[in-house]
C-alpha cells in the first residue's frame, strides 16, 4: 500500500485514525501497531514475520542490555560494559545485517558468482542456484531503526522499553516503516509514553501530508515520465538526455522529500514529531552541503555508526578520505543490489574527500554562491545517472549521449514529441522554481491561516484528481 493511493487515502488513514483517537490511551499503542501491520502485510502478508522476527530479537536484546539496570532501565554511558552486553549488542547488529544482507543481496551475490563462473569457463549451469529472494518492502529502512535500539541503549543514549507492544509499534509504525525517515530510537523514546495531541498540531500535519502529496503525485510523476521516457530510449540525442538527467534529479528529489513530508504529517496527526530528512538540498554549495540536506537521517545515521567508529576524522588526513569513501560505499549499497549504486556512492565518497581539501566547501570556491550551487547540481545530477540506469553499460552510454559522444539515431527525433508536451514542461519547470526559491514544506506550515488552508486543501484535490488518471505511480524509494 502506498501513501498517493485511494485506498490508503479514503480507507485505510480514515479508519487507522478514528480507531487510534476512540481506543482508550494505553491501548493506542497497539492500535497503531495493528494497523502498522495490516499496511506492511499489504503486499505479502509473509512479510509481517520477518518484521516480528527482527523486532523480537531486537528487544530480547535490549532485555539482556538493560538487566540490572534498575527501574529506570538506563545503561550509564560512562558504566563499563561487560562481555554480556557486547554479546547483546553485537546479536542485534549481527541478526539485523544478516536479515538485510540475505533478502537484499543474496540475488547479486548470485549473480555475480554465475558471472565469476562464466569468466572462468566453468560449464553453464553448474553456478546456477535454485534459490531466488524476494526483497521484502522497506528492510533497507526498519532494520537500521530497528538496530538502533541496542546501538542507543548500549551507548547510554535512551532507556530500554520493558512493554514489547511499545517496542512493536516504535519498528513498525506505517508513516516511516517503508521509506523512512529513519527514526532513531532516542529520538522517539520519550514520545512513545508521553506525547501530546492537539488540534493545531493535527491540523499542521494533515497540511504537510497534503503538501507531500502534491509534491509527489503533480511533480515527480511527470517529471518522472520524461525522465523514464529519455532513459528507457534506444537512443537519445544531448539534449533530450540532459533534460531526462534533470528531470530525474527532479522527480527523485520530490518523489523521497514528498514521501518524508508525509510520514512527518502523519507522525504529527498521531502526536509523533520524526526528524527532519530534507533540507532544500539542491541549493547546496557544495557535495558535502549537500549530505548534510539530502535523506539527513541516513546521513546521520552512517556518520554516527559507521564513520565516526572508523575514526572519523581523528586519524589524519588518509584515513578521513579513506573513512568517507568506505562510508560513501556503503551508502550507496545500501540504495540497492547493483555495481551502480556501488559507483554513485564512490563518486560521491571521492568528491567529499576532495571538497576535505576545501574544509567542506566547493570544489571552486572562487565562483559566486549561485554558480557553486549550480555546478553542485551538475554533478549531484551527474551521478545520480548511474543511480537510475538498468546497468554500468546503460550508464556509460547515457553520459555518452549527454555529451555527444554516440551516434544518434534517426528515432531519437520522437523523443522531442514525447518528452516535450506541455503538461511535463509546466511540471518541469514548476519543479525547478520550487526548488530554489521556495521554502520548504515544514518551514512554510509552521503558520497556517485560512488562505493557507484552501491553497493546501486546492492541492490535495487536484492531487486526488491526477491520481485517478495516472497509471504511472511508482514510490523509488520503496525498492530500497
Amino acid at each position: 500500500m502506498v501513501f498517493s493511493s485511494h485506498v490508503f487515502l479514503f480507507y485505510f488513514l480514515p479508519l487507522a485514525l478514528a480507531a487510534y483517537y476512540l481506543a482508550p490511551p494505553r491501548a493506542r499503542q497497539l492500535v497503531l501497531t495493528l494497523f502498522s501491520y495490516a499496511f506492511y502485510g499489504w503486499a505479502n502478508p509473509l512479510f509481517m514475520g520477518l518484521m516480528a522476527f527482527s523486532t523480537l530479537i531486537d528487544y530480547v536484546c535490549g532485555l539482556v542490555l538493560t538487566a540490572g539496570t534498575g527501574p529506570d532501565r538506563h545503561l550509564p554511558p560512562d558504566a563499563p560494559r561487560t562481555r554480556r552486553h557486547r554479546v547483546a549488542l553485537a546479536c542485534s547488529i549481527v541478526a539485523n545485517l544478516s536479515l538485510l544482507g540475505f533478502f537484499k543481496y543474496f540475488n547479486f551475490a548470485a549473480e555475480n558468482y554465475r558471472g565469476l563462473m562464466d569468466a572462468l569457463g566453468v560449464p553453464p549451469g553448474a553456478g546456477d542456484f535454485a534459490l531466488e529472494v524476494t526483497l521484502p518492502l522497506g528492510i533497507s529502512f526498519y532494520t537500521f531503526q530497528s538496530m538502533s535500539y541496542a546501538i542507543d541503549i548500549y551507548r547510554g543514549e535512551a532507556r530500554g522499553i520493558r512493554n514489547f507492544v511499545d517496542f512493536a509499534c516504535y519498528v513498525s509504525m506505517f508513516p516511516q516503516l517503508v521509506a523512512g525517515p529513519i527514526v532513531r530510537f532516542q529520538t522517539v523514546a520519550d514520545q512513545l509514553h508521553r506525547r501530546r495531541h492537539t488540534v493545531t498540531q493535527f491540523a499542521r500535519g494533515a497540511a504537510i501530508f497534503c503538501l507531500g502529496l502534491g509534491k509527489k503525485v503533480l511533480l515527480a510523476n511527470p517529471c518522472g515520465k520524461m525522465a523514464d521516457t529519455a532513459f528507457n530510449a534506444v537512443s537519445v540525442g544531448p539534449l533530450e538526455a540532459w533534460t531526462g538527467a534533470v528531470a530525474y534529479a527532479f522527480q527523485i528529489y520530490f518523489d523521497f522529500s514528498g514521501y518524508s513530508d508525509m510520514a512527518i504529517g502523519l507522525g504529527l496527526m498521531l502526536g509523533f514529531r520524526f526528524p527532519i530528512n530534507f533540507d532544500s538540498p539542491y541549493r547546496a554549495r557544495s557535495v558535502t552541503e549537500f549530505w548534510r540536506r539530502w535523506h539527513i537521517t541516513l546521513s546521520t545515521w552512517l556518520r554516527d555508526n559507521v564513520y565516526i567508529p572508523l575514526g572519523g576524522n581523528r586519524r589524519g588526513a588518509f584515513r578521513t578520505y579513506g573513512n568517507l569513501l568506505v562510508v560513501m560505499l556503503l551508502g550507496g549499497l545500501w540504495h540497492g543490489a547493483s555495481w551502480n549504486f556501488v559507483i554513485w556512492g564512490g563518486l560521491h565518497g571521492l568528491l567529499l574527500a576532495a571538497e576535505r581539501l576545501t574544509h567542506g566547501r566547493s570544489l571552486l570556491p572562487w565562483l559566486p554562491a549561485p554558480l557553486q550551487m549550480a555546478v553542485t547540481f551538475l554533478l549531484v545530477s551527474l551521478s545520480w545517472v548511474f543511480f537510475r540506469s538498468e546497468s554500468l553499460p546503460a550508464a556509460l552510454t547515457y553520459l555518452g549521449s549527454m555529451f555527444g559522444l554516440v551516434p544518434v539515431q534517426e528515432s531519437a527525433g520522437l523523443l522531442s514529441g514525447l518528452m516535450y508536451q506541455p503538461y511535463y514542461l509546466a511540471a518541469l519547470l514548476l519543479a525547478a522554481v520550487l526548488i530554489w526559491t521556495a521554502p520548504t514544506t515544514l518551514v512554510w506550515t509552521r503558520r497556517i491561516g485560512w488562505p493557507k488552508v484552501a491553497f493546501v486543501l486546492a492541492v490535495f484535490w487536484i492531487a486526488v484528481a491526477a491520481l485517478t488518471v495516472q497509471s504511472f505511480n511508482p514510490f523509488i524509494y520503496f525498492i530500497f
